[in-house]
Parts: structure tokens; sequence; C-alpha cells
């Protein structure tokens, strides 16, 4: 059962109280799970179970996605603003020095953690922030489109598409490779999560001036790129690896831009892997 937690934080804009949604499960080492933008915690559930027998998992919704309240008025969605609030957030949790992985969004997160040595290793799947400008603007202009297309369905139609597979890849097949695989409740919940995600569009702005350059040193580090991804191509893993040299890039066979879904005992070996 998700559960919430408060914390105060401070920012170069002031200081607020933040609330985040967030599921814990399992034992050992405690591993942070970091969803993509639009997303929710729940888009980690095919590899949970898998983690929670080697880790304790604690999946979030990002502040202003998911069932987490938008950051305080005057917060900016940028890289200075959210990963000091994910260390505090590791404090109100006790969380001490976390493994992280992430997706997309969350990927980037997890490597500006690392950065700052704020976690005690890093597994990026797809991660922003290693576009061309060219590329960025077609990732953004997809995920805009996406949104709309939310906002636009009724929530009958929704959940009509999403009882057969064509239907369910025309809402997801964006994100994942193999979107029959979702099931009909989740691919209901992500778009309406997608639809009410109210630091979308903030983070969509804060992302235009993000290129994710720093070395993460001292840390095991590993990136990975599904082949299928349509969102972020994968040779942006190559430019995430000459930024990052000390990392380990995989390549996830099949998989999309957000593969634990279609590829769960795949990406859950890399998890484990990289938070050894």
């Amino acid at each position: 059962m998700a559960a919430q937690v408060s914390f105060p934080v401070e920012s170069p804009r002031g200081s607020g109280t933040v609330t985040v949604e967030y599921e814990r499960m399992g034992d050992g080492e405690p591993l942070l799970l970091l969803h993509g933008i639009g997303h929710h915690w729940q888009a980690w559930q095919p590899v949970l179970e898998i983690l929670a027998a080697e880790r304790e998992v604690v999946a979030v919704d990002l502040p202003g996605f998911g069932a987490s309240p938008a950051l305080p008025d005057g917060f900016a969605y940028d890289l200075a603003t959210v990963v000091p609030v994910l260390g505090a957030l590791c404090e109100a949790l006790d969380l001490d020095r976390p493994h992280v992985a992430g997706n997309s969004l969350g990927g980037l997160l997890a490597l500006a953690l690392g950065r700052d040595k704020l976690v005690r290793s890093v597994t990026a799947l797809s991660p922003a922030g290693f576009w061309t400008e060219s590329e960025r603007r077609y990732a953004f202009g997809t995920l805009l489109a996406m949104r709309q297309g939310a906002e636009s369905l009724p929530l009958p139609m929704i959940e009509w598409l999403s009882r057969s597979p064509a239907g369910r890849a025309a809402l997801t097949s964006t994100i994942y490779a193999r979107p029959g695989r979702r099931s009909p409740e989740a691919v209901v919940a992500e778009t309406l999560a997608l639809r009410g995600a109210t630091g979308f569009r903030q983070t969509l702005v804060a992302g235009r001036r993000v290129l994710f350059t720093d070395d993460v040193p001292g840390l095991p580090v590993t990136v990975a790129w599904g082949t299928r991804d349509r969102l972020l191509l994968r040779r942006q893993g190559v430019r995430a690896k000459r930024a990052v040299p000390g990392a380990r890039l995989v390549r996830l066979p099949g998989c999309g831009h957000v593969p634990m879904n279609d590829d769960p005992a795949l990406v859950a070996r890399v998890l484990l892997d990289g938070s050894r």
C-alpha cells in the first residue's frame, strides 16, 4: 500500500514543504526508483517483486506527478531544485545514500544524484539529457502530443481503448515496444497520470536547457538503452558513455523507452547488477 511523506525543503527561491507518494517493499540495501515525465511509480510494478527479493525498494511519484502534489509555489522543476528535494526525501525516509535507478527524466535525476554524491550507485534507463537540439525538439513534441491526447480523450474512450491490444498500442506504443503486454488497468491509470501531471509543462520548460555533460566519478554507473526506443534514440547512449566514461553501457534488446514492462526479467537483472 502506497504511503505519503512530507518534509521541509530549501530551494534557490525559498523554503517550503514537499509531499511525496511512495511504495516501499522488500529487504536489503535500499534502491530508490525514479520514473519518467508524465508517469508514476507504478511504471516499476513489472520489476518490483523481483527487485524486492534482494533490495529494499522505494518507488516514488516525483513531485508534480502521479499522486504527489506539485512543488510549492515558486519552486522550479529544474535539476538545481529537484535534486536537493530528492536528497531531502532520502533523509525523510531514512535512506542513507541509497542505490538509485531512473528511467528517462528519472535517469537524468539519478545521474545528477550520483554526480552530487547523494547515492551509492546509479542505473539510468534511457536517461534524458544526451540529445542534440533536433532530438530534444522531436522528443518534447512527441511528449506534448501524448499529453494532448490524454487530455482530449474522455475516460470511457480510454477505458474502451485499453481493452484491446490495438487500443493499448494506440495509447502507449510511443513508450513501450510491446504495449499489448501492459494490462488494461495499468494503461488507463498511466494515461490518467499523464493527463493529471501538474509538473509536466514546467518540467519540459526546464528541460529545454538541459544537457548532461558531467562525469560521475567514484560511483558504479550503468546506462542502459532499449534497442526499440522511439522517444530517445539509442545513439544517445553513446553520448552518455562519452560523458561518463566509467559507465557500463548496456543494450536492452527488443525494449522501448520504458523497458520495465517490455522485458521485466532483463531489466531487473540490470538493476540488480548495477546496484551491487
